[in-house]
């Protein structure tokens, strides 16, 4: 009898071969399986629903985000089916179970002000700063997923026309025009700065010793500069994102033209940031008429 454990590569392997998926779905994926097959032991064979139900039970009461356990349920939908395909299982335990009612939460923004501190934060007298002064503007003026901005090679982009050529999830490409403030920033970057730390790659952000930028490190430096300029709470790459759609839509933008340059899917997915600008309307009313 397989164990779990055994049949997540296999089962990987398929999902990328497939479905296109990205690497860093294919990591949250492993990581899921991973939990699950910590948690049954080494028992043999594959879970069945009464063990499903007791295990993600347990999770919602050790205090796990209900989100973050509907995208675990998601996983286990794809892994079970494609075990039952594979001919590992006569039934498939995760049919008509249902997740846990999703918690909708607003994006957590960041304010035009702050976005101006933060890209002004990195000291550009230094190879690093100039770095990361042009990863943030690149981030602000894309809507880049932190996985898009480290796999951006050279040969994507044209500062020429200001365009960047993103390879998004599911392999979907899409091309995203870059600001001008976006467009020195990277120029400064890879003409001036970059060629010093003689990178073995055509990655467009590097590390100092010249090796692919991970997305680790790129959380870590948003992190040091968001310290440095007194924002509070968590800053992080996606934070920026929201905030990239959030003041697209508050300027005018059309909510379909965000879809596109954020690489959405699914419109539904982008209408988020529509509540969001409505709740700054509604914050900003309140906070300067005198009857607010």
């Amino acid at each position: 009898m397989m164990r779990l454990r055994e049949l997540i590569d296999p089962f990987l392997d398929a999902a990328w071969s497939e479905r296109g998926l990205g690497a860093a779905t294919l990591d949250a994926y492993r990581q899921d399986l991973l939990h699950l097959s910590r948690a049954l032991g080494q028992r043999d064979g594959l879970p069945d629903r009464a063990d499903l139900m007791q295990y993600l039970a347990s999770r919602l009461k050790q205090g796990a985000a209900v989100n973050s356990v509907t995208r675990q349920i998601s996983c286990l939908r794809q892994f079970f089916a494609w075990a039952l395909r594979q001919g590992y299982l006569a039934a498939d335990p995760m049919l008509d179970l249902r997740p846990p009612a999703a918690v909708h939460q607003l994006p957590n923004l960041l304010s035009e002000r702050e976005v101006r501190e933060l890209l002004a934060q990195p000291d550009t007298s230094t190879i690093l700063g100039l770095r990361d002064r042009a990863m943030l503007e690149t981030l602000y003026a894309s809507g880049m997923r932190v996985s898009e901005l480290v796999d951006a090679t050279l040969p994507r982009l044209n500062l020429g026309r200001g365009l960047v050529r993103v390879i998004g999830k599911g392999g979907r490409e899409r091309l995203i025009p870059l600001g001008q403030p976006a467009i020195e920033a990277l120029e400064a970057w890879i003409r001036k700065a970059r060629p010093q730390l003689k990178p073995s790659c055509d990655r467009v952000f590097v590390s100092r010793r010249g090796l692919p930028l991970t997305r680790q490190a790129v959380w870590q430096r948003i992190r040091l500069h968001a310290r440095d300029c007194g924002i509070i709470g968590r800053v992080h790459p996606h934070r920026l994102r929201h905030s990239f759609a959030t003041h697209l839509l508050d300027h005018g933008a059309d909510l379909r033209v965000v879809q596109m340059l954020l690489g959405h899917a699914d419109l539904g997915t982008t209408q988020i940031y529509t509540h969001v600008s409505r709740a700054r309307l509604k914050s900003l009313y309140t906070t300067h008429h005198p009857r607010g």
